[in-house]
C-alpha cells in the first residue's frame, strides 16, 4: 500500500472545495460515466498500464460490480487512489466507491461503510527463487527487508519475529521489487495478494517465490460514503454474483498466478 507524497492530499483536498459534487448521486458524473478509485501501480491488483488500459484484480472485480450496477466497460473512469487520500475522495464524491486493496478495519469504518469484503490477504514475505536461506520470518535476522517507507508491515515483523533484520525503506513496492532482484535486499514484505501480483508480472515468472507466512488476516472491502447502505447491499448483491458464477475465482487465476494460494471468497457482511 503506497503512501502517497504530502502534495497529493492536499491537492485532493483543494479539488475537493473548490469543484464538489463532480460525481452525481447515482454515481455518473453527468456524462454516465461512473468513477471508481482504484490503485495504479500495484500488478495483479490495480496496474495502469503502459497503453492506458488497467489490469489486476481490483479492475476486474470494480468492472463486474459496475456492470450489475448498470454500467458498462467503457463508461467506467478510473481515478488514482493512495492508500492515505481514500476516504477523502469517497467524502468529498470524487469518486463513488474505492476497490483498492482496500483493508476493512474499524478505524476506517468511522469515515466510510464498506461492502464485502471480496478477499482476504495475509502479510507474506517475497524472496529470490533461488534463495533456500530463507524459510521463515525469523530467518530474516541475518538478513535484510524491504517495504515501503510508512509501512507498518516491516516493523510488525521485526518487532514480533526477527528484531535484528536490516530495513531499506523506498518510495514504493516496485522500487522494492528492483532492490530484491539485484540482491541489495534478500526479501520484501506486504500483502501477500500485492506480492502475488508482482512475482507473476510479465518478465518476473520464476525469479521469485512467496513463502506463504500468514502473518496478519487483511480483509479487502469495498469504500462507499458513509449511510449509502442502498449502494452498500447493490455491491454486496453483485459481489455474491461474481463469487456464484465463477468469475471471482477465474479473475484470481489471472491475476496472482496458478502458484497462488488463496483462500476461498470470504462471506459478504451483512449490512448494518
Amino acid at each position: 500500500m503506497k503512501v502517497p507524497q504530502a502534495g497529493a492530499v492536499a491537492a485532493v483536498i483543494a479539488i475537493a472545495l473548490t469543484a464538489s459534487g463532480c460525481v452525481g448521486d447515482e454515481g455518473d458524473q453527468g456524462d454516465g460515466t461512473l468513477a471508481i478509485g482504484i490503485k495504479f501501480d500495484q500488478p495483479g491488483i490495480g496496474m495502469r498500464e503502459t497503453d492506458g488500459t488497467f489490469t489486476g484484480f481490483d479492475v476486474d472485480v470494480a468492472t463486474y460490480v459496475a456492470k450489475e450496477l448498470g454500467y458498462k466497460a467503457n463508461k467506467i473512469e478510473f481515478k488514482q487512489v493512495y492508500s492515505n487520500d481514500r476516504e477523502l475522495l469517497i467524502q468529498y464524491n470524487e469518486v463513488k466507491f474505492v476497490v483498492a486493496s482496500y483493508s476493512i478495519n474499524e478505524k476506517r469504518k468511522e469515515k466510510v461503510d464498506f461492502a464485502g469484503p471480496y478477499f482476504v490477504a495475509h502479510q507474506d514475505l517475497l524472496t529470490r527463487a533461488g534463495d533456500a536461506s530463507i524459510n521463515k520470518p525469523e530467518d530474516l535476522n541475518s538478513k535484510s527487508l524491504c517495504s515501503v517507507t510508512g509501512s507498518t508491515s516491516a516493523e510488525n515483523l521485526r518487532k514480533n519475529l526477527a528484531p535484528k533484520a536490516g530495513l531499506l525503506e523506498l518510495g514504493g513496492y516496485s522500487d522494492c521489487v528492483v532492490a530484491l532482484q539485484d540482491s541489495r535486499v534478500d526479501a520484501m514484505t506486504t500483502d501477500n495478494a500485492i506480492l502475488a501480483g508482482y512475482a507473476a508480472r510479465k518478465g518476473n515468472e520464476g525469479k521469485f517465490k512467496l513463502l506463504g507466512q500468514n502473518l496478519s488476516n487483511e480483509n479487502y472491502g469495498i469504500g462507499v460514503k458513509k449511510g449509502d447502505k442502498d449502494l452498500q447491499r447493490k455491491i454486496n448483491d453483485a459481489l455474491k454474483k461474481m463469487v456464484a458464477d465463477g468469475s471471482w475465482e477465474t479473475a484470481v487465476k489471472k491475476n496472482f498466478g496458478a502458484n497462488y494460494k488463496y483462500e476461498p471468497a470470504p462471506a459478504v457482511a451483512p449490512v448494518g
